[in-house]
């Protein structure tokens, strides 16, 4: 075990969700990034499970972003005993915050109405987590700086390097006794309309690198252009644009289009309604930290000021019950919960309402459903015809495509002895394996959930 290094492969494996990667050493055990699995049920399913490791023996989780799926976990990491230090950068741990008090109020929420409407087989529905869950995890927060090397142990260092993507996020890299292990996160997009171009590693002896978009290239379509059509189409039809939108970069940056859209007279003054709790308390954070953000105060003010921002349930039934034609953005993005849920079970089944898809959306999730032409949809227990138009523009996702993600690598100084793919439905990972041999000839691993793998070092 000294002179080697054990990976646990414990989500994000095989599947896009679930993000999880133990690092075993002699000196430190390190968890990277502690995410829920989300989309097909028996993903969901393992949940609910402990895990296949003694997690008291975790000393430190390390998080290169707030998304769910990569923090979602982290309360059922401590109910199953893990006491350590919670790292991440400091927009990072804010979002984490934001997301899984949202997420424990949900789950409370969604186990009291089931309860109550006796649509569940469990008896009774419990929540997966509560807020009090959450606020025990939060004692364990701790922030560190980007780009800066911090000591762990004698022979242990790590670092967080930009990442775009999302408001904090970065990829880790981790010396462990001189050879770089470099977990790159999710990776997000150059030019995007709210951050910088990501960093790129330049060393890495061993490579963790998602594969979301492995086997694809964002088609190269306008937009603003697209959602121009879209708007106009809906003020002639007075009819409804519902938008279900991830709460963190991509509700803002729908915000920045819109805002951009109506001050160069593109599209005219339709009313703009934004109804997610977790992404008001997100553009709190991208007021926070104007230094991880290209928006400049007067436009992040002049953004907000355009649009309705939706503060109650009351509210959200006011807009339903508004009959002008207007753009409704709310969470969730892969409509798997949220406000965006009450809209569509009302609106989704009227010829004049459309649904923009705006971002990936998971295999089992109700948003893939749609993409793939869906007659109906479940909600609570019941079924809704779908008679909406349901479009969506891929271009808007927050991740890089494959080839961003061969450019990403593109500076790596070395021949990494393994690079394992990871975060990637199994038709991408494959694709991008036959990418990365074909473009570097590096030796590529495609790890399958639960996989362990010893290095050397």
């Amino acid at each position: 075990m000294e002179n080697s290094v054990i990976i646990k492969f414990l989500g994000a494996s095989g599947t896009v969700t679930g993000s999880k990667f133990l690092i075993k050493t002699s000196e430190k055990n390190i968890l990277i990034d502690c995410g829920m699995f989300q989309g097909l049920k028996e993903l969901r399913q393992l949940n609910w499970k402990d895990l296949s490791i003694n997690v008291e023996e975790i000393d430190i989780v390390i998080l290169t972003h707030g998304h769910l799926d990569h923090v979602g976990y982290l309360p059922r990491l401590l109910k199953q005993g893990f006491a350590g230090k919670i790292i991440g950068t400091a927009p990072t741990l804010a979002i984490t915050q934001v997301i899984l008090i949202d997420s424990a109020k949900i789950h409370e929420e969604e186990a009291e109405k089931a309860n109550k409407e006796k649509f569940t087989k469990h008896n009774p529905a419990l929540p997966f987590y509560t807020v009090k869950d959450v606020e025990n995890t939060l004692q364990l927060f701790e922030v560190e700086i980007d780009n800066k090397w911090i000591k762990l142990s004698d022979h242990i260092s790590y670092r967080f390097q930009f990442n775009g993507h999302i408001i904090g996020a970065t990829f880790v890299e981790i010396d462990i006794n001189g050879k770089r292990f470099v977990f790159s996160g999710d990776i997000g997009r150059r030019d995007d309309y709210l951050l910088s171009d990501p960093k790129r590693p330049e060393w890495a002896d061993f490579l963790f690198i998602e594969s979301t978009y492995g086997n694809k290239l964002h088609p190269k379509e306008d937009v603003e252009a697209k959602l121009t059509e879209l708007i106009i189409n809906t003020i002639h039809e007075n009819g409804n644009l519902i938008i279900p939108s991830f709460a963190v970069e991509r509700l803002q940056t729908l915000m920045y289009i819109l805002w951009k859209l109506y001050k160069t007279n593109k599209i005219p003054n339709i009313p703009v309604f934004i109804d997610s709790p977790m992404g008001n308390n997100v553009l709190e954070i991208f007021k926070r930290f104007p230094k991880w953000h290209k928006l400049s105060d007067q436009d992040y003010n002049a953004m907000c000021n355009h649009v309705n921002i939706i503060q109650s349930y009351k509210e959200t039934w006011e807009t339903i019950d508004d009959k002008r034609s207007k753009i409704i953005v709310a969470g969730s993005g892969m409509v798997t919960g949220g406000r965006v849920l009450t809209y569509l079970q009302q609106l989704i089944g009227e010829r004049s309402t459309t649904v923009l898809l705006v971002g990936f959306q998971a295999e089992g999730t109700r948003g893939r459903q749609l993409i793939d032409g869906a007659h109906e949809i479940r909600f609570y227990g019941k079924y809704y015809p779908v008679h909406a138009k349901i479009k969506s523009i891929e271009s808007l996702s927050a991740h890089a495509d494959q080839e961003d993600l061969i450019n990403w690598m593109g500076v790596i100084k070395n021949i990494p002895e393994k690079v394992f793919l990871v975060h990637g439905e199994p038709s991408a990972l494959d694709a991008f394996k036959v990418k990365i041999n074909n473009t570097y000839n590096w030796n590529v691993g495609i790890p399958k959930l639960n996989d362990e793998e010893e290095l050397l070092i």
